[in-house]
């Protein structure tokens, strides 16, 4: 890890990172969608203070997230998490504000009015305490997830999925990762929730079907699997196989269970293949899956099943599956090669 001297914030070379020779505390704020959160993580893996702000029960009557709401929420929510999350720090590890190495923010993806707000707070706690200031990607920080209370290291394969991403990525090293497939229209998380909102299921969606799926029958209905080139994806079609599935339907009860559980195996089925495929390739032994959607349970059961086949997986546990800062503190940690300064911005989508 490089020794850089950030000439906005700190007076003397910092090094960050597992070559730094010192433990390094890095507090981390994340506000890219609908989670106020703030953590302080120990040399990247060991998690100090961990504190999450959930908008679930104001964005239900939506059906959704509404970003201005979700703003709003992170303005009265940000002071919160901070100071619990220095309170913790203080009463787990007696730490102190001056105690902190570096602080980080998401910088995006996400809703740019939301983001704004988390970013903000990392950049003023820095300039308060003069200390380095690191712009995290969050995408980066989901597969970082996988780094907390682990042993994990690259190389490995990694399959990304949640509500506005769904990817193969092939992680060379803590800083050099490649995409080697994506989704070419809706996410897996975004399939889920849209499918959800067909049959009829509150929002958040996703994590109800997966629970109706359990208690249906997967091989019920034969969902069409889009065959599309390389390792990239593509739900649209499979979503609106389900709407006509359910329209068939019309005047009869709807099978909800069983479309739940069809539809779950259709889509764990083609990741789990797409997957397999670019282990093959790569000679890795080593698999993750990270984002939201790594909690579901068919999902996680599937990519579990390889270690029969002797590969060894990782998954975060469900608390750091969603959105949190202590997977953005991990990354600040793992993947900082540059600080960044106060002119930092923003951005909406993956780059």
């Amino acid at each position: 890890m490089k020794n850089i001297k950030n000439k906005l914030f700190s007076k003397e070379p910092v090094t960050i990172g597992p070559e730094s020779g010192y433990d390094n505390y890095i507090m981390a704020i994340e506000s890219s969608c609908d989670e106020t959160a703030c953590a302080i993580v120990k040399n990247g893996r060991e998690v100090i203070a961990n504190v999450v702000a959930s908008q679930i029960k104001t964005h239900a009557q939506f059906g959704g997230v509404i970003p201005e709401i979700a703003a709003r929420e992170h303005l009265d929510s940000i002071n919160i998490v901070i100071d619990e999350a220095f309170k913790q720090a203080e009463e787990n590890a007696n730490l102190n504000p001056e105690d902190i190495t570096a602080f980080a923010g998401t910088v995006g993806p996400g809703l740019v009015g939301c983001l704004l707000v988390g970013l903000n707070a990392a950049k003023t706690l820095a300039l308060t305490y003069d200390k380095p200031f690191i712009g995290v990607n969050h995408l980066n920080a989901h597969l970082c997830g996988n780094y907390l209370d682990t042993d994990l290291k690259p190389p490995f394969m990694a399959l990304l999925v949640s509500g506005g991403h769904t990817q193969i990525i092939d992680v060379k090293s803590y800083s050099e990762q490649n995409i080697l497939g994506e989704t070419i229209d809706d996410a897996v998380g975004e399939a889920y929730d849209k499918v959800a909102r067909l049959i009829g299921l509150p929002y958040p969606g996703g994590p109800k079907l997966d629970k109706m799926a359990q208690e249906g029958n997967s091989h019920a209905f034969k969902l069409p699997e889009a065959k599309v080139d390389g390792y990239n994806f593509s739900f649209s079609g499979l979503k609106t196989a389900v709407l006509r599935l359910v329209k068939s339907f019309e005047g009869e009860e709807i099978p909800v269970k069983d479309i739940c559980a069809s539809f779950q195996e259709c889509v764990s089925s083609t990741l789990l293949h797409k997957l397999k495929t670019a282990l093959a390739h790569s000679g890795y032994k080593q698999v993750v899956i990270a984002g939201g959607v790594a909690a579901n349970s068919e999902i996680r059961k599937k990519i579990f099943a390889l270690e029969n086949e002797g590969y060894k997986v990782f998954a975060p546990p469900m608390k750091y599956c969603t959105d949190n800062a202590a997977m953005v503190a991990s990354c600040a940690y793992f993947n900082t090669n540059t600080f960044d300064d106060v002119n930092t911005e923003v951005f909406s989508r993956a780059k």
